[in-house]
């Protein structure tokens, strides 16, 4: 089944740390290209960094399962596999900033994942999920 692919844009203070953090670190191809924005490839989701060093701020966090969570954040669920492997790379890159270091959120409850969270270099939150069992993302 075909899925809508999602957009977003968000700001950033240097496309070229923009490159590096989405192409290098996270594997993201790029696509189209200014010298005010970048298109990236986020697992067939469009994310668009924009240059705009006056909107990059530390988001709010709410608490989750005793961890602060970062209230503005996007990010991906991938499978189990997927998910230890990104952790993997992030943990060989010496410029990751861990906001929360990988964990499991809700365990033994409705719900029940792994979650890490990550901050690019302009400040914008990543989150990065994985569900043993997909039937539980919208678990209650």
């Amino acid at each position: 089944m075909n899925r809508p692919r999602f957009h977003l844009a968000f700001p950033v203070h240097d496309l070229e740390a923009a490159r590096a953090f989405y192409g290098g670190v996270l594997g993201c191809a790029e696509g189209r290209s200014s010298d005010k924005w970048i298109d990236f490839d986020l697992a067939g989701h469009q994310v668009v960094a924009h240059l705009s060093p006056d909107d990059c701020v530390a988001p709010a966090t709410n608490e989750v399962d005793g961890h602060d969570v970062p209230a503005s954040h996007f990010g991906l669920l991938l499978e189990p596999d997927e998910w230890h492997e990104l952790v993997d790379r992030l943990r060989e890159d010496d410029g990751t900033r861990w906001v929360i270091e990988p964990t499991v959120r809700f365990e033994g409850e409705p719900g029940e994942q792994l979650t890490c969270f990550v901050l690019d270099p302009s400040g914008n939150a990543l989150e990065f999920k994985s569900f043993a069992d997909d039937s539980q993302v919208f678990a209650r």
